[in-house]
């Protein structure tokens, strides 16, 4: 009876504050802004959330909190256009919707693969925000047994799965979990303060890297560049096609596969770390083997659309779970969502559960209310989408540089920023490029500041206790609840090298010869020696042992590696390179010529400030790479500045200065 006398009117509180008209602003704002992101392929609800991230500061937190959940929510149901129309992944979340919803649209069916999409979309968004709600409910009186010892065992079970169960090669997966970790103790020490990594002279990263900058670098710099380089539309067709009830339909026909799925899509959600990329894969796995004729599923059957996005929607119900009972991320998404709360001043955790459910709830009913608006706006707008597809990218990438530049900017308020920027999205760019995980390494960066304080402070009261008696030390460590964790990270680890060689980040895996993935490895495996040897050198013993064990651990994983690529073939998956063959090795424009503009971006900023320097690289790009006239590269030149203009007026932030505005005192926004 407490627990109904606690929660009834916390979620009646939620409830009101949700449909506050400023916060349904907000919300339909987020939403808007996901259809934008995800109808673009490759630009996830993890690029979306980073670039939204640095302006949650100062937000009244139910503002913010409406802003996010509206992203995150329609995401997985907007990246449905490119794979159904483009047969491009949208996401690494909608891998499996292509493998029957593109052979759909090639057959005059898209409207009819779309509106099945969206309504199974629909349905696992709500059913997923209903089991997060029951599940929170019943979950607080359990959430008193989770010590520190319970809290390290389920960071290491988010670890373990995001390291095994995200690539083809599980062992590529432990070393991008292990440079993720690596860079999360970039800076000075948690506990004591030591500098680690950066005792070189270079003062920016005494404070470490900031997930806004990772969260582009990774992954939405590698992903503009790489459909950049193709110099064509997106889509050569922004048709449709009939047959919209034909979907609605299809869904009611198979509506208990849709249930499957999405309970699908929730239980793989909640499982810390493997979010997005497997979930898809399972559930349409599953429409396979429980389907009585299989022989139409991979040429364009209605039930391998429904199956996977039924469960991608339902997973961020389920992913927000551990992200706000343990403040451990479900996703890549979660990971980002993590740091906005903390912006907004939010710390998920038992505490927040406990001490403000209310503000549990208003995510939870968010997220239902956005998946609404979101499949209702995904349908009114599809025609209008579709066509947006068939502009070239060429004049659209611009306009994700301009936001992007100014969106890490306002990380630190540094020019260091812009460099830390292009120096991770090179990163990012190779991740990609070698079939190393990029969820994985997010994850890692994101957890490894949380890793580190729950071992040291389990450490130090288990030292205490051991110091009394072994038993009372054991009594401590092991208990019921932290050993069962332990067999489930075993368990995970099991799986996920039996089912590793179904969960695809890259569809198209070509091959090449050894060189270049071999000399990326010899280069992984330098910067954690390097990274090993320097937290070595660290006196504090509390500071060094936790980069030194995962460096240890991750530098084994490389030598692993090595050592299969010495005795394995060209063939073997190990040495994927998607320079090899495939889409990128066929581009007309070259990655190093690509990657000039986003240098010029830069040096043009440091000398002149980043509102000059737009106006040159924008009537520049314009001109040269996109082909346009002088008359027509300005006018595109004056909207893109306009519209950042307008979007640091409203915020009320600045933008970088260069060594012009040190010599010159130039009125705002020139300064």
């Amino acid at each position: 009876m407490d627990m109904f006398a606690t929660a009834l009117p916390a979620l009646g509180e939620a409830v009101t504050l949700i449909f506050r008209p400023e916060q349904l602003m907000f919300l339909v704002a987020g939403v808007l802004l996901g259809l934008s992101i995800g109808v673009l392929p490759g630009l996830g609800g993890i690029a979306g959330l980073s670039l939204v991230l640095p302006f949650m500061f100062g937000m009244e937190p139910v503002s913010g909190l409406a802003l996010m959940v509206g992203l995150i929510a329609v995401i997985p149901t907007s990246d449905t256009f490119s794979s159904v129309l483009l047969g491009i992944p949208g996401s690494s979340a909608s891998q499996a919707t292509v493998l029957d919803g593109f052979p759909l649209a090639k057959k005059g069916q898209a409207a009819r693969a779309l509106a099945a999409a969206f309504m199974s979309s629909l349905y696992g968004g709500l059913l997923g925000a209903v089991v997060l709600t029951c599940f929170i409910f019943i979950a607080r009186p359990l959430i008193l047994a989770f010590g520190l010892p319970e809290m390290l065992m389920i960071t290491v079970l988010g670890l373990s799965m995001v390291a095994i169960l995200a690539g083809r090669v599980p062992l590529k997966g432990v070393i991008a979990a292990g440079m993720g970790l690596m860079a999360g103790t970039i800076g000075a020490a948690g506990a004591g303060g030591s500098l680690r990594m950066s005792t070189y002279d270079i003062p920016y990263l005494v404070d470490g890297l900031q997930l806004v900058i990772v969260g582009l670098g990774i992954y939405a710099i590698p992903e503009i560049v790489s459909l950049l380089r193709q110099d064509k539309p997106i889509a050569t067709s922004g048709q449709l096609g009939l047959g919209w009830m034909q979907g609605i339909k299809d869904w009611w026909a198979n509506i208990w596969l849709s249930t499957r799925s999405a309970f699908i899509g929730v239980t793989v959600g909640i499982i810390p770390g493997l979010g997005g990329s497997v979930v898809d894969w399972i559930a349409y796995g599953f429409a396979v083997q429980t389907a009585k004729n299989k022989e139409n599923f991979g040429q364009g059957d209605i039930r391998g659309v429904i199956a996977p996005e039924s469960s991608n929607n339902a997973k961020e119900g389920g992913g927000l779970i551990p992200t706000l009972i343990f403040g451990i991320p479900g996703s890549g998404s979660m990971a980002v969502f993590l740091g906005g709360l903390a912006l907004l001043g939010l710390s998920p955790g038992p505490h927040m559960v406990r001490q403000d459910l209310s503000t549990t709830y208003t995510i939870v009913w968010s997220l239902a209310l956005a998946n609404v608006i979101g499949a209702g706006l995904c349908i009114v707008l599809s025609k209008y989408i579709a066509k947006l597809t068939t502009i070239r990218f060429t004049l659209l990438a611009p306009y994700l540089f301009m936001i992007i530049a100014f969106a890490a900017f306002q990380s630190r308020q540094s020019i260091g920023d812009l460099v830390a920027l292009i120096g991770i999205g090179f990163l990012g760019i190779l991740l990609r490029r070698f079939d190393y995980s990029r969820p994985a390494f997010l994850i890692g960066f994101v957890l490894s500041a949380q890793a580190e304080g729950f071992a040291n402070m389990a450490n130090q009261i288990a030292a205490s206790r051991f110091r009394r008696s072994w038993e009372a030390g054991f009594d401590y460590i092991f208990t019921p609840l932290s050993i069962g964790i332990l067999v489930l990270t075993v368990l995970s680890i099991w799986i996920g090298i039996k089912q590793s060689k179904n969960i695809r980040e890259n569809i198209d895996a070509p091959t090449g010869a050894k060189r270049a993935p071999v000399i990326f490895l010899l280069c992984i495996t330098a910067y954690i020696a390097v990274s090993v040897w320097d937290a070595s050198t660290i006196t504090r013993f509390g500071d060094k042992i936790f980069p030194l064990v995962v460096g240890i651990v991750t530098l084994a994983g490389c030598f692993a590696l090595l050592i299969r690529m010495r005795l394995s073939p060209e063939t073997d998956e190990a040495f994927i390179d998607l320079e090899a063959g495939g889409s990128d090795a066929e581009a007309p424009q070259g990655l190093w010529w690509t990657l000039s503009w986003f240098l010029g971006l830069l040096v043009m900023t440091f000398i002149f400030g980043l509102v000059i320097a737009l106006c040159l690289f924008l009537l520049l790009f314009f001109r040269i790479r996109g082909g346009l006239s002088w008359v027509a590269s300005t006018l595109y030149m004056a909207g893109g500045v306009a519209f950042i203009l307008f979007l640091a007026g409203v915020l009320g932030r600045d933008f970088p200065p260069g060594l012009l505005q040190a010599y010159f005192d130039l009125p705002w926004p020139l300064t």
